[in-house]
């Protein structure tokens, strides 16, 4: 099984030296030619993950046909704001030819304006293809050094090919989980990234662990709530908000320090004297 992964930042780098160390076929293809020339000659991302060195057995591709010739898995690893472009790209370059088996984003987050997750732009640029997400709490350095991580492959269709791609991405180092809720993979780990500044937020306030901890704990069951209102799966956020009347003040507060110029300060103290409500414990899914 041949993976192209398209794109090399670091996170699209990492992955693609993972799939070598697995013994996987993958190409490496850099979003500029000039980047490609420097990655090839140096065996090493300087620019985006320097120190790490790149086995000949990682293909740098010098353009996108040329990289994903005979490619049987495509991983989009390009900013959700460039999903739909990148996959149209591809599109062009692979022509007639017989497409991929799977294509895979490796991006988080929405695409501004039509609020799509990258899987739904990648599926309007390629319609009729089989498309998924990958996603998790991971690191592209550590992942690059071969230290444990896990993630999941979310994939709504051909079931045989996801668990073959499951089964080729796996390794020692890292434990690939499937599951068929795309939206739940997608809009989590979107919504992780901004609760994780919160978290930041905390640690730059001084409050200490008390409150990063209930911070959390309230984060996650908002990150519920917000999922299964934009139809996700409950029990996927356990292993957009305004404009929908989702009850998530945390994610309005933060929109507010990011966008809106609002002390983290002034956001802590709204959240702690928001109107005190009965806890609606959240019911996990049987095992």
């Amino acid at each position: 099984m041949k993976f192209c992964v398209v794109g090399a930042g670091a996170w699209g780098t990492a992955f693609s030296l993972h799939l070598a160390r697995g013994g996987r076929a993958v190409a490496l293809v850099p979003r500029r030619p000039e980047q490609a020339a420097l990655i090839a000659s140096a065996r090493e991302n300087r620019e985006y993950l320097p120190g790490v060195a790149l086995p000949p057995s990682v293909e740098i591709a010098a353009g996108l046909a040329e990289g994903l010739s005979g490619a049987d898995v495509i991983l989009l690893a390009c900013p959700a704001q460039t999903m739909r472009q990148t996959a149209a790209n591809v599109r062009d370059a692979v022509g007639g030819d017989a497409g991929p088996r799977l294509i895979i984003s490796l991006a988080k987050g929405l695409e501004l304006g039509s609020h799509m997750r990258p899987s739904q732009a990648v599926a309007e640029a390629l319609p009729g293809a089989l498309v998924g997400a990958l996603s998790g709490p991971t690191n592209a350095a550590e992942v690059a050094r071969g230290l444990p991580a896990a993630m999941v492959l979310a994939a709504k269709g051909d079931e045989t090919v996801v668990h073959e791609v499951q089964a080729a991405i796996s390794g020692p180092t890292l434990r690939v989980y499937s599951t068929d809720d795309l939206p739940g993979v997608e809009y989590g780990g979107s919504l992780k990234n901004i609760y994780a500044i919160a978290a930041g937020c905390c640690d730059g306030l001084g409050l200490g662990d008390n409150a990063k901890a209930a911070l959390m704990t309230r984060a996650l069951t908002e990150m519920v709530r917000v999922g299964v209102s934009l139809g996700s799966r409950r029990e996927t956020f356990y292993g957009l908000s305004a404009e929908r009347r989702i009850d998530a003040p945390i994610l309005v507060e933060m929109n507010a320090i990011l966008f809106q110029g609002r002390r983290p300060a002034d956001a802590i103290s709204s959240l702690m004297m928001r109107e005190l409500k009965r806890e609606t414990i959240p019911v996990l899914a049987q095992a």
